[in-house]
């Protein structure tokens, strides 16, 4: 381990990618960045232990998520007894604020969650929906062939209907103990007096200009006379303030009923290259709660988010191909671990391309693809020494019978994660996104709609055999978030999960593999550098140890990519103390106390 944290540079081999790879690496990871900002006097020791490259400890609670101000309003309901649900809501309010091209009002979410008292880990797929005019030919030009990424992406057409107000309301329905209410009080407060430009905002609006223009009212928001929004600049937002206040007041319903339902179906509608989503559409929305998918993995069980998110399957596909080799015993430093870690990833992700969908409109083998005799076969094309020449999807066990293409989509970087651990011992692991950085850059009441609809694969077919991720009518896009909660003996060990677009999977597995395996602490596994494999070429994180690594996986037939990999990991320990991690990459802390 010694020799993989010392920073060694080498010369890395830039080759070209997959079809799939050079789609998913077209747009630009989302801004990384120091804090650079004021932090709350509160959170001072958090930011310390975290540039320091030591987890925060405490004993009763703690949060982890993207900003000081949406930590500082998460921190105060649980020290008022709120449970790891009311602070989310909390916490979730402040993001869609202060970093609005992540998550927001306007976007979606997955929710995994530990119930202390039942002991049992559930989850709520806020995940947006195609509307019901939508057809298999949304994202194809005339001449039949995909459009571009942002000529899909840019203003009403890539709008699916926003599911994240109505998760907020549910999960404080059914965990939830804080006056409803108070938990808009310290977004509300931040969006009328103004809070601090961060960097990361600043050089995602600088960098976006162009698209930020498209749509007067964000143009109006982030580029005020042209110019746009610089660093530590104080920003209001009164619509957004507004908005909460109907929400604190009337719950979600405004949003899929009432008057901000009519100002999102304008926006969507009138906007340029305008989209069919209707006030229906808002109307027929429900929250869906399903059962966590869940992988054992060296006498632990790995619990994440199931169809229509990729990401549960996927992470557990990773552990369980590698389960029968001996990662601790390889250790952090050895380019071997990482091939083995990198195959094991293109095998799943292989079958995410082909099977992985909304189980609700296509059967998923989720069963057939976690299966211990599935991966145990799998797992023995890991038993060379080079690079897997080709990797092509397996055969699991399917309870009846469905041919499926591979698909063609988009999964981007701009997503946000929020872990937290309550006094009563519940856990929390939720991912929040509106998809591309800006999402659709349409901009209505405060906040941003997404352009998750990109997530469905742009081609509905290929060679007449259907694509299980296509567009459909009321159907969820494939996701790659992976919110995640780890048990050992029934009760959380690690609750985890980051942004990061497809590479999202990678980053939660690597940092399981670090804890777990490893034995690092949470900091130490969120700071460990990147090796991300998902379609042949290895990408390694530019400027950091993992360059070291460029020169073996060459020799080992791997095509490499030196990159940044901007994560934005969160992760608490469970033991006999709390131990929270932020990602040193963003802006995020930990804090508990």
């Amino acid at each position: 381990m010694k020799r993989f944290l010392s920073a060694v540079s080498v010369t890395c081999l830039l080759a070209s990618m997959s079809l799939a790879q050079e789609a998913a690496d077209s747009v630009a990871p989302e801004e990384g960045s120091a804090l650079g900002m004021s932090v709350p006097a509160s959170l001072q020791e958090a930011l310390a232990s975290k540039t320091q490259g030591e987890p925060t400890k405490a004993k009763d609670w703690m949060v982890a998520a993207a900003h000081p101000l949406a930590v500082e309003a998460g921190s105060a309901v649980l020290r008022d007894g709120g449970t790891a649900a009311d602070a989310m809501v909390a916490v979730q309010a402040v993001l869609g604020l202060v970093e609005p091209q992540s998550s927001g009002l306007g976007g979606g979410a997955f929710l995994v969650w530990y119930d202390a008292k039942s002991g049992e880990v559930t989850t709520l797929d806020g995940r947006e929906t195609a509307p019901l005019a939508a057809t298999p030919r949304l994202f194809l030009g005339r001449d039949g062939e995909p459009l571009k990424f942002f000529e899909a992406v840019v203003g009403g057409r890539s709008v699916g209907v926003p599911g994240t107000p109505m998760l907020m309301q549910e999960a404080h329905r059914k965990w939830g103990r804080s006056q409803w209410p108070s938990l808009f009080l310290p977004a509300i407060r931040h969006a009328e007096i103004g809070f601090p430009v961060s960097p990361r905002m600043a050089a995602s609006v600088a960098r976006d200009a162009e698209r930020l223009a498209s749509h007067p009212v964000t143009a109006g928001y982030f580029l005020p006379g042209g110019t746009p929004l610089a660093e530590g600049e104080i920003l209001f937002n009164m619509d957004y303030a507004k908005s909460l206040r109907l929400m604190a007041a009337q719950g979600a319903a405004p949003f899929y009923t009432g008057e901000i339902a009519a100002d999102i179906v304008d926006a969507v509608q009138d906007a340029n290259n305008p989209g069919v989503l209707t006030g229906v559409d808002l109307a027929l929305y429900q929250v869906k709660e399903r059962p966590a998918v869940c992988m054992d993995y060296r006498a632990h069980d790995v619990c994440g988010m199931g169809p229509p998110s990729s990401g549960g399957l996927t992470v557990g596909q990773i552990l369980g191909l590698i389960q029968p080799y001996d990662i601790a015993e390889l250790g952090p430093d050895s380019a071997d671990a990482w091939r083995l870690i990198g195959d094991a990833s293109r095998l799943a992700f292989a079958d995410r391309g082909r099977y992985m969908a909304d189980s609700d409109y296509v059967p998923v083998p989720s069963v057939g693809l976690l299966a211990t005799d599935y991966l145990a076969g799998r797992a023995k094309l890991l038993d060379g020494i080079a690079a897997l020449e080709t990797v092509e999807p397996g055969a699991p066990e399917f309870d009846h019978a469905l041919h499926y293409a591979d698909g063609e989509s988009f999964a981007q970087p701009s997503t946000s994660h929020i872990s937290i651990v309550d006094s009563y011992g519940n856990a929390l692991s939720m991912t929040t996104t509106i998809e591309n950085g800006f999402g659709s850059r349409v901009m209505t009441n405060g906040f941003l709609l997404n352009n998750e609809l990109t997530d469905f694969s742009f081609r509905s077919h290929r060679d007449g055999v259907p694509v299980a991720n296509r567009v459909e009518p009321g159907k969820r896009p494939r996701s790659s978030m992976a919110p995640t909660i780890v048990l050992k003996d029934g009760k959380p060990s690690l609750v985890v999960g980051s942004p990061g677009g497809s590479r999202i999977i990678g980053y939660v597995a690597k940092t399981i593999i670090a804890h777990v395996d490893w034995g690092m602490d949470v900091q130490q596994a969120i700071d460990l550098p990147h090796l991300v494999n998902r379609f042949g070429t290895y990408d390694i994180e530019a400027e950091s140890a993992a360059m070291e690594f460029g020169e073996p996986l060459t020799g080992m037939g791997y095509k490499v990519n030196a990159r940044d990999l901007n994560s934005g990991l969160h992760a608490i320990s469970v033991g006999r103390r709390l131990q929270g991690g932020a990602d040193n990459r963003r802006e995020g802390l930990a804090y508990g106390e």
